[in-house]
């Protein structure tokens, strides 16, 4: 037996915010054939995100992580940077002790996305 992947559930507020926020600043595609109330299911290349309604979320009581890895960060940053997309004020792009390359963002429902890639 083996786990073959993993697909995290993450909080959303609203899902049409959600959905823009993926799609355009981040290149998602809505996965399956299916849309769902109250649940949103996204994917870029390998991996997938799963939303579910949380319309009383505080965003600021919200701890939803991932950490996402990727094998050209710097390009990935830069596409980012190029539409603007709100990069985390301490989440700059940038060597860390533990030998990974990351940045990080907050998406509208302030689940925290870092990205990283080895150094």
């Amino acid at each position: 037996m083996e786990l073959l992947e993993i697909n995290p559930k993450l909080p959303m507020r609203n899902k049409e915010n959600t959905f823009y926020f993926y799609t355009y600043f981040l290149g998602f595609k809505p996965f399956g054939d299916k849309d769902f109330e109250g649940y949103l299911m996204l994917q870029k290349d390998a991996i997938q995100i799963h939303f579910f309604e949380f319309k009383e979320l505080d965003p600021l009581q919200n701890y939803g992580q991932v950490y996402i890895r990727t094998n050209n960060i710097k390009a990935l940053y830069e596409d980012l940077l190029s539409k603007q997309t709100p990069i985390h004020p301490n989440g700059a792009l940038e060597i860390k002790p533990w030998g990974q390359i990351e940045f990080s963002l907050l998406d509208p429902n302030h689940n925290l996305l870092t990205f990283g890639q080895t150094v």
